[in-house]
Formats: structure tokens, C-alpha cells, sequence
């Protein structure tokens, strides 16, 4: 999963960005109006958080919620404020928001709303994704096979959550770096092969088949059962 961040303040930016990449996702920060609408409109994003005090916008985080909107009607956004009255909620709310977040942000209620969004947003699957006996919770990050739990680091969860939600559909490693690493990422694609073999390594148990099928000069597919 892919977030945006549109922040102007940059220390709280990089603490959100920082918070959302330890839990696994994907996540840009900007810091103004215009250069957030710039990455909106170049990269896709299964979510926005968005500062409402923003600079290079008349409304600030409203006037960008309403382009976003205007963009894409479906994303979730998460707008975020230091002001906790009524009316500045209610403005956010009609903007187009999903959702609101008083300053200062706790860590646990920002994941907490962020799975929330997610879990609701057109683009997600069922909350709990199973496919040949392997469960991925979302929600509490849970992976099991056949009922055996299994561990993943977080990056190793975003690389099989995005396959098992394309179930079926050849993914191709450009395609799982776009979604699974932020804009930062700079290395190559070999990195993908390294994180689907640690994911391999620890779903299979002996006797077990592969739940991920390599297809050479394509990427990569989760078979689904006939």
C-alpha cells in the first residue's frame, strides 16, 4: 500500500512517513500544495494524509482535497489539523475528507484510522485475504498457512499483500516497487526477487507447494486454485 503525505511541517512529516514505512507501507512526503498534487498526479496512491494548513493554495489541505477529489473521486484522504473546532471539520468533511486527525498525532490512533480507511476503500479486496490456505489480516497483520502463524518483517508483508490482493495476475517487479517501496527507493529490481524468496522461505513448509510462481521476464503471480 502506497501513502502520500502532504505536510508542511517537515519534522511531523518525516515522523508520520517514518511511522507508516516501520508498519509497512509505502509512503512520500511533500511539503507544499502544488508539489503534493504534482506526486498525486504522477503516482498512485491508495491513500492521502493531508495537512490542512498548507502554503501554495488559497484553502490550503480543502483546495487540494477538492483537486484530489476531482482526480479521483474513490482514494482515501485523511486530513489532519492543530485546529479542533467544529467548523473546521465540518469545512474538511464536505472537501471531500474521509476522516479527521487533531494535532498532536498519537502513532497508535494514526494506524489505527489509516487501517480503517484502507479496509473501507473501494480499491480493497475482502478484509482478510486467503488464497491456497495462506490468511493475510490487514487489519492486525496476522499471516497464517493452514493454520501455522508466520512471521514477516514489514516489507516482506507488503510484497505478499500486494501479490495475494492481484491474485492471478502476473505482477511485474517494477509494479511491486511502486507499491511496496516509497519514491525514495533508488536500486534495482533484484530486490524484489531477494524479498519474494525470504517470503517463499517462510510459507513453505516441507511438502507444501509454492504459493508464488515465477514467470521469467514477466514477474510474478499468486496462483489461485481452479
Amino acid at each position: 500500500m502506497r501513502v502520500l503525505i502532504v505536510e508542511d511541517d517537515v519534522r511531523i512529516a518525516d515522523v508520520v512517513r517514518r511511522t507508516l514505512t516501520e508498519a509497512g507501507y509505502a509512503a512520500d512526503a511533500r511539503h507544499t500544495a502544488p508539489a503534493g498534487l504534482e506526486a498525486f498526479g504522477v503516482e498512485s496512491y491508495d491513500l492521502v494524509i493531508l495537512d490542512v494548513m498548507l502554503a501554495g493554495a488559497d484553502r490550503g489541505g480543502f483546495e487540494v482535497c477538492r483537486a484530489i477529489r476531482s482526480l479521483n473521486p474513490d482514494v482515501p484522504v485523511l486530513m489532519l489539523t492543530a485546529l479542533n473546532k467544529v467548523g473546521t471539520k465540518v469545512e474538511g468533511l464536505d472537501a471531500g475528507a474521509d476522516d479527521y486527525l487533531v494535532k498532536p498525532v498519537h502513532v497508535e490512533e494514526l494506524l489505527a484510522r489509516v487501517r480503517a480507511l484502507l479496509r473501507r476503500a473501494p480499491r480493497a479486496h475482502l478484509p482478510v485475504l486467503e488464497v491456497q490456505g495462506v490468511c493475510l489480516d490487514p487489519a492486525t497483520r496476522l499471516v497464517t498457512r493452514r493454520g501455522r502463524e508466520i512471521s514477516l518483517t514489514a516489507k516482506e508483508f507488503a510484497v505478499l499483500e500486494y501479490l495475494m490482493r492481484n491474485a492471478g495476475r502476473v505482477v511485474s517487479a517494477s509494479e511491486l516497487i511502486d507499491h511496496a517501496w516509497d519514491g525514495n527507493y533508488e536500486g534495482y529490481s533484484n530486490v524484489v526477487q531477494t524479498y519474494v524468496r525470504y517470503v517463499r522461505q517462510k510459507l513453505n513448509a516441507p511438502g507444501e507447494s509454492d504459493l508464488i510462481e515465477t514467470r521469467r521476464g514477466a514477474g510474478y503471480v499468486v496462483r489461485v486454485s481452479p
